[in-house]
């Protein structure tokens, strides 16, 4: 979750990459939210470190868990879907009462609303974790790890990615902890009690994906390392079998260092699809895309190779689907997911950071939106790929 909003003149800086001829129109094919005012009944109050003011028309604390932030995806093979929601309200400093959760959700796009259906609270019983948590029942807060992304293995596990380490964490299916963080080596957060931070803040592990064989995790990085060249994103590889980063990484380049990725996820063993984002909502947002990244470098830039497949602030919407405009835009600050539904239909969610992003109306929270999308090409995706869940 982020929550720096950048100006039009900020965004409007010369990009420091090549200019991508313009793709194919991609097409708008579902939409369904879940209300930003949802929350998960019966549960603990929230909110606490926000004050009492009105954020957006929303006054906190909250009664119960608010049902939000989401910022990782996994396909079920029932149409349902498990979206991981990070840190809660930001910061380490206002998010100890924001408890984390996989919430396993429903959209039903006949009537353009997303149910919640279940979901579990993320602990860690056996101490896995190596320094003080919030509570001493080692439930996990926001105040303690800061999830961004999510993959499902095998054995119905996942892994998570953080950004207070950066480190990837291992979740069984009842959202306990089965070993220790794994940090990122050579590379600390602010947030990381080792010290000695040569990564900005919020700018750990904001994508990770799942290799088509289930024996490698890619873990790419929405920040620069310092020393890196601005604007360059490490992805990191990681054995499962291991438990180790293997020392191979790949370099993605924003097309404006002040950008963001927002998601990723593996289309084959060397193509990915990200997530590229400025850190504007509604009028001011400018660049909201979907890149499809190659890691074989064809220019030998020493870069992955990206090809725009979806602007999400212009997809066409000639049916006027969820009753919204012919273009479509999806303006929000954070947009951080994104799934393979078929060879050529995604599904881009976004983390609407309630209460604080009001992308879609100025004064409001935005909802949890859920769309799908239509590719103007086939992925031609690894067939492991297709039919994972």
């Amino acid at each position: 979750m982020s929550l720096t909003l950048l100006t039009v003149t900020t965004l409007a800086t010369p990009t420091t990459a090549a200019p991508q001829p313009a793709p194919r129109q991609a097409t708008l094919t579902n939409f369904a939210f879940l209300p930003a005012e949802t929350y998960l009944p019966g549960s603990e109050p929230s909110g606490a470190a926000l004050g009492t003011s009105p954020i957006n028309g929303v006054t906190p604390p909250f009664a119960d868990q608010p049902i939000q932030g989401f910022s990782g995806l996994v396909r079920n093979s029932d149409g349902t879907f498990d979206a991981i929601s990070d840190n809660g309200y930001g910061t380490k400093a206002n998010s100890a009462d924001w408890l984390l959760r996989i919430n396993r959700i429903a959209p039903d796009f006949s009537t353009g609303a997303v149910d919640v259906v279940g979901g579990i609270t993320l602990t860690d019983p056996h101490g896995h974790i190596p320094f003080p948590l919030t509570r001493p029942d080692r439930v996990i807060t926001g105040a303690d790890i800061d999830i961004e992304s999510v993959t499902r293995v095998a054995d119905g596990s996942y892994w998570m990615g953080d950004e207070f380490g950066p480190y990837l964490l291992h979740f069984d299916r009842a959202g306990r902890l089965l070993a220790p963080p794994v940090p990122l080596p050579g590379v600390r957060a602010p947030e990381n009690p080792a010290g000695n931070p040569n990564l900005g803040g919020s700018k750990g592990f904001e994508g990770i994906t799942l290799s088509p064989d289930g024996k490698t995790i890619n873990a790419l990085l929405e920040g620069t390392v310092a020393g890196d060249e601005p604007g360059t994103l490490r992805l990191n590889e990681f054995d499962i079998a291991s438990n180790a980063f293997t020392g191979k990484t790949w370099r993605y380049q924003l097309e404006n260092p002040n950008f963001a990725i927002g998601d990723a996820i593996a289309v084959d063993d060397n193509r990915l699809l990200i997530i590229e984002r400025d850190s504007a909502q509604g009028v001011d947002a400018i660049v909201k895309r979907v890149y499809l990244a190659d890691k074989r470098d064809r220019n030998n830039d020493g870069k992955l190779d990206k090809t725009m497949v979806a602007d999400l602030l212009n997809l066409a919407n000639p049916k006027h689907v969820g009753g919204q405009a012919d273009p479509f835009k999806f303006p929000f600050v954070t947009i951080e997911d994104v799934t393979i539904l078929d060879d050529r239909t995604i599904a881009v969610l976004n983390d609407n950071n309630f209460p604080s992003s009001s992308g879609r109306t100025p004064g409001k929270p935005d909802n949890n939106e859920f769309i799908t999308i239509r590719l103007a090409e086939n992925l031609h995706a690894d067939p492991r790929v297709l039919r994972r869940r």
